[in-house]
């Protein structure tokens, strides 16, 4: 045997490695791993806990969205007073647009995957386009108070899309409580508009359909993207339209900045339009869209008290008993298990 020879055989037998636990000696580092990893092992199951906290955090972002949207119809009313509708809706579009563009720009977000689109103009068409136009077109003839409606019915109507959309069974506790909660708001919206249906009523009730589609699919694709991101490509979807519609409607429509249809037009682009949308789409990817859809029976009585302090508007004592309403629904439903 060569020296070479004698060196492989050397290393060949050096380390032996056990196969099995009863290779394994006693005591040493072995055992030591050993007990190390049946440690890992056993606190592995605390790891959840951290769940109810970010329930909590997705709720609050949700309820965020809720109080940015509830300022969407006086902040309009705003915009209306100097800037024509199908402007006021084009430029909401083109500002709030540019805004996430840059903000995807800057950040170098890459393009949501070829599945996403379709997903993504659903929400373009429903939240950037379809509600604000015909929120707008109806708030030139309804009061914030009447098209307070439409909010009302819209948790219902999300939940429902939520069902058919993504095979989200709520339990029928919850469906009790949103079903109170959305009587309560509408018997209260429609005592204060008087009960009659006008083509104020229609614009409305298409803005609830089109609003919910967007909703429910902006919060399944928010599952798997920033919520930020969702809205954010919807926006930038939507620029080549807002650019070409704003170009049309401008030369035809009045279109004054004062300080009221500035300040309309600006908060209803970023305040609602994006930061809004961000923070909503976040909160219903963490706590579900049912649930999440719940919250919005609150806005109203939010419109409510905005339009009393922005816009004048009288509130009857009606609104206190119903807001008790609402809050005890909310409650009900937060904590219904679907």
């Amino acid at each position: 045997m060569t020296a070479q020879d004698s060196a492989t055989e050397r290393r060949r037998i050096a380390v032996p490695t056990p196969t099995s636990p009863a290779d394994r000696p006693a005591t040493g580092r072995p055992a030591t791993e050993t007990t190390a990893t049946r440690a890992t092992a056993t606190e592995r199951p605390l790891a959840p806990q951290a769940a109810p906290v970010s329930r909590r955090v997705g709720t609050l972002q949700a309820a965020l969205g809720v109080t940015a949207f509830s300022l969407t119809f006086p902040s309009t009313a705003w915009g209306l007073e100097g800037i024509g509708p199908w402007s006021f809706v084009a430029l909401r579009c083109v500002l709030s647009a540019l805004v996430a563009g840059g903000c995807l720009l800057a950040l170098r977000v890459p393009l949501p995957r070829r599945a996403d689109w379709p997903g993504l103009a659903v929400v373009a068409a429903g939240t950037v386009i379809g509600f604000p136009l015909l929120t707008t077109l109806a708030l030139q003839t309804s009061s914030t108070a009447h098209a307070a409606v439409v909010v009302g019915l819209l948790p219902l109507t999300t939940a429902v899309f939520s069902v058919l959309r993504t095979g989200a069974r709520p339990s029928r506790a919850f469906w009790a409580a949103a079903l109170a909660g959305a009587a309560a708001v509408v018997g209260f919206t429609v005592q204060q508009s008087g009960g009659a249906l006008t083509t104020a009523d229609l614009y409305l009730f298409g803005a609830l359909v089109v609003c919910a589609a967007g909703y429910t699919e902006g919060g399944r694709l928010a599952g798997h993207m920033p919520g930020w991101q969702v809205i954010g490509w919807a926006l930038v979807l939507c620029l080549p339209l807002g650019v070409l519609w704003a170009a049309l409607a401008l030369p035809h429509e009045t279109f004054e900045l004062t300080a009221h249809s500035t300040a309309g037009l600006l908060y209803a682009a970023i305040g609602s339009q994006f930061l809004g949308l961000l923070v909503w789409y976040r909160g219903m990817a963490v706590i579900g869209i049912p649930k999440a859809s719940q919250l919005q029976l609150a806005q109203p009585l939010l419109t409510l008290v905005w339009s009393v302090f922005l816009l004048g508007e009288a509130l009857t004592p009606a609104a206190p008993l119903t807001a008790v309403a609402v809050l005890v629904c909310i409650a009900a439903t937060q904590r219904a298990r679907g």
